[in-house]
């Protein structure tokens, strides 16, 4: 498919957001929100979103038979994983001690509660919701435009330990720095939500389908 960029679907979230975000982005592509594993093996794209429990995601996924095809878009074609897709693209997960993709190095933690201190003296919620600054580790392709400290939506409980800083590539503050974007050759994740992040989301977007790694 020339053009093509598929959105996984596994059952878990709101895809629709994800996929008007990209079609205004890239109103000349063909974006398909699918589970069909042919279909992500012959898009040219692929962006792995996802909501919800670490144990849940990876089981539908697995039943949806698209281990393989993701497996495989992520070593060979431009691939962006937006929040549970970052985290299961790790080893393994805090959340229900979940075995993950196992592409990336590294393993995804709970936020901490005995460290989940604000100052001064108060508590900062889990699950870590609404904007935070995200601070550029590197320059990349997929910040071309985007300011550094911009602001971007978050909703998560758990966030990824990179098991080499070299795949950091952006970072948030929530109690602690922690990791908030990474890349790899083909791989670009992120734990926030970019079609929840207004222009600088949309911007992150725009790059991403303009990317050829």
């Amino acid at each position: 498919m020339r053009n093509s960029i598929a959105v996984i679907d596994y059952g878990m979230g709101n895809l629709r957001s994800v996929s008007k975000a990209l079609e205004h982005v890239a109103p000349g592509a063909e974006v398909s929100v699918t589970s069909d594993p042919e279909v992500v093996r012959k898009a040219e794209r692929v962006v792995f979103p996802g909501q919800g429990a670490m144990p849940d995601c990876m089981r539908e996924m697995d039943g949806r038979g698209l281990r393989p095809a993701l497996i495989e878009a992520a070593r060979t074609k431009p691939f962006l994983g937006i929040c549970i897709g970052l985290q299961m693209l790790f080893e393994r997960s805090e959340e229900g001690d979940t075995p993950g993709l196992g592409v990336l190095p590294g393993s995804v933690k709970r936020f901490p509660p005995p460290e989940m201190q604000a100052a001064p003296g108060g508590r900062l919620k889990v699950p870590h919701m609404g904007w935070n600054e995200v601070m550029q580790a590197e320059p990349h392709p997929l910040w071309r435009g985007i300011a550094d400290a911009n602001r971007f939506y978050f909703v998560h409980s758990f966030y990824v330990e990179a098991g080499t800083p070299e795949l950091v590539a952006g970072y948030s503050v929530y109690a602690f720095p922690f990791t908030c974007a990474v890349a790899r050759d083909n791989i670009f994740a992120v734990q926030f939500h970019p079609e929840k992040s207004q222009s600088a989301g949309l911007a992150l977007l725009a790059n991403f389908v303009s990317w050829n790694p």
